[in-house]
């Protein structure tokens, strides 16, 4: 019988679950070990913690799959698209009221001193 490896801790089931699937798609067998599917739905700290357990002799596999995630992850990072930009536009009347303020924080001094 194989002995189970300790592979990886996550918190949450539904990473767990999410992780276990990715192994058994690889064809890994997976052993979650921890709170999972608990009454309780914590998603942080130790109570939520679920430990992924691997048989010994596909341990490396399973690293190997773990770093394509990892790879796959830091690849999905957001695309600026026209979407991003406008979100990002700052509309006319912001700068209009942002002229207008400057304006009178300059006038005002320089009006008192001329006035006295």
């Amino acid at each position: 019988m194989p002995v189970p490896t300790l592979l990886t801790t996550v918190h949450g089931t539904f990473s767990a679950h999410v992780l276990a699937a990715r192994l058994h798609s690889e064809g890994i067998d997976v052993e979650l070990r921890g709170a999972v599917d608990s009454p309780y739905g914590l998603t942080v700290g130790d109570m939520a913690r679920v430990d992924l357990y691997v048989p010994e002799e596909q341990m490396d596999d399973a690293r190997l799959v773990l770093l394509a995630s990892e790879i796959d992850d830091a690849m999905d990072l957001p695309v600026d698209d026209e979407r991003d930009r406008s979100a990002r536009v700052v509309p006319s009347w912001v700068w209009l009221v942002a002229v207008v303020v400057l304006v009178v924080a300059v006038a005002a001094p320089v009006l008192r001193w001329v006035l006295d």
